[in-house]
């Protein structure tokens, strides 16, 4: 029998073959995760809510026949505080929203149950996803830190053991930052793919479910569970030579040493397992991408918080008045021509990812930074606007080090596909270094 420290650390994966093998309960999975945050969250602070009936879910789904299991059967999961759920507070972590109760479930939030999955809580975010108040959530890494936003919490809960998988968003970089600052293997899916019915809507154009695990199988579980199991094209078999394309993106300057010396890493590792490993300049009119994704998120936040600005006045925080006062002065040109690149660019990324396997780049700066502000985005927000697929995968420096990842990309609906060769890729970067604990 496992005790509860090796219950904690096992992957979605694992715990779902453990209780088809019946070496492991619902009950007990769902014991040790609630045993990790009950020593742990204090400190961490990923949880907004727990689920106080988990345990009686949990033994209930364990009497169900193994012939009548769902996919995710009796696994629990961490759930952004920004998707519906009727059963705990939607908060979006806003004092406007303190106590709120849906009627219904967001559209994966019951898609997920009806796989018989347990939603063991809800997760700390940065308001609406989006800005003002902060996520209480510290890197279980360094406490000192962040652990990256606006998903501060699920990253956090993956990362320090206390569910296995959980819900993300990405509007900016808010899925795979957090990723590469906590250390855990994140994705979001291209756009569009994954149903953001009753999620609280931030752009429009961009928001986008994501998801954190322990194992790039723990992602394609998910994406799978989801729909995302479908190809672009006929699939390969994932073996023989990849080709891969490095990348530091249009802002190489911005990037501190340890985020190029992930990129570094990552070729060296990836060519010397025998994979063809080019370097990759992106067209001289991506460096237009940031400031792009910056008039069409602040335009399209303008309609999605006009409500609330006019309702509550004041009490709502002074950045959702900057989005609808339009305090940038873009003008309704701007936008139209900000959509027009925006619809070219992802034309045009396609192409060029075609040639490749996996596109990769920067997930962060850096390492997080000290405090709970939520990061800088600029190494996301152009992968947003693609819409196209990214994978965080944890990079392995020094043995003391703090986590950093690299995001793997490939074309448009390439979900399937990026999955593949990220199961291939992951290993090989965490080939060196400190040691899982």
């Amino acid at each position: 029998m496992m005790n509860a420290v090796q219950i904690q650390r096992l992957s979605a994966t694992e715990a779902l073959a453990a209780m088809r093998e019946g070496a492991l309960s619902s009950r007990d999975l769902v014991s040790a995760c609630l045993a990790r945050i009950a020593e742990r969250d204090g400190d961490v602070k990923a949880w907004l809510a727990l689920n106080s009936n988990a345990l009686a879910e949990a033994a209930r789904l364990d009497a169900v026949p193994l012939d009548k299991r769902r996919r995710l059967h009796g696994l629990p999961i961490g759930v952004k505080d920004v998707f519906d759920t009727a059963d705990l507070p939607t908060t979006h972590n806003s004092p406007l929203y303190q106590g709120f109760r849906p009627a219904a479930d967001a559209a994966v939030v019951d898609f997920l149950r009806a796989e018989g999955a347990i939603v063991l809580g809800k997760t700390d975010t940065t308001e609406f996803a989006a800005a003002g108040r902060d996520a209480a959530t510290g890197n279980p890494h360094d406490l000192t830190r962040t652990s990256g936003g606006s998903s501060a919490g699920s990253a956090a809960a993956v990362a320090d053991f206390h569910v296995p998988l959980a819900l993300a968003t990405q509007t900016g970089g808010s899925t795979i930052r957090p990723g590469s600052f906590c250390g855990v293997y994140a994705m979001k899916p291209s756009f569009g793919r994954v149903s953001r019915e009753g999620v609280k809507i931030y752009a429009l154009s961009f928001d986008t479910v994501g998801w954190y695990g322990r194992s790039v199988a723990d992602l394609a579980l998910m994406a799978g569970v989801l729909g995302l199991n479908e190809p672009l094209e006929p699939e390969a078999t994932a073996t023989g030579q990849l080709r891969i394309a490095i990348t530091s993106g249009p802002y190489r300057d911005k990037l501190a040493p340890e985020s190029l010396k992930a990129l570094s890493l990552a070729a060296e590792r990836l060519s010397s397992a025998g994979h063809l490993v080019t370097r990759l300049e992106l067209p001289e009119d991506s460096k237009a991408l940031d400031a792009q994704h910056r008039v069409i998120l602040h335009r399209e936040g303008q309609a999605a918080f006009r409500n609330l600005a006019a309702r509550h006045g004041g009490e709502l925080h002074d950045d959702f008045h900057h989005r609808v006062e339009n305090r940038d002065g873009s003008s309704l040109a701007d936008l139209a021509r900000a959509y027009d690149a925006m619809a070219l660019s992802r034309i045009a990324f396609d192409e060029i990812a075609a040639d490749f396997d996996a596109v990769v780049a920067p997930s962060a700066p850096g390492f997080a930074p000290v405090g709970r502000r939520p990061g800088d985005p600029l190494f996301n927000a152009s992968w947003t606007l693609l819409g196209v697929p990214c994978i965080n995968v944890p990079v392995a420096l020094e043995r003391d080090s703090l986590p950093i990842g690299v995001t793997l990309i490939a074309q448009r609906f390439a979900d399937s596909h990026l999955l593949a060769h990220a199961a291939r890729i992951a290993p090989i970067l965490k080939s060196h270094g400190k040691p899982e604990a």
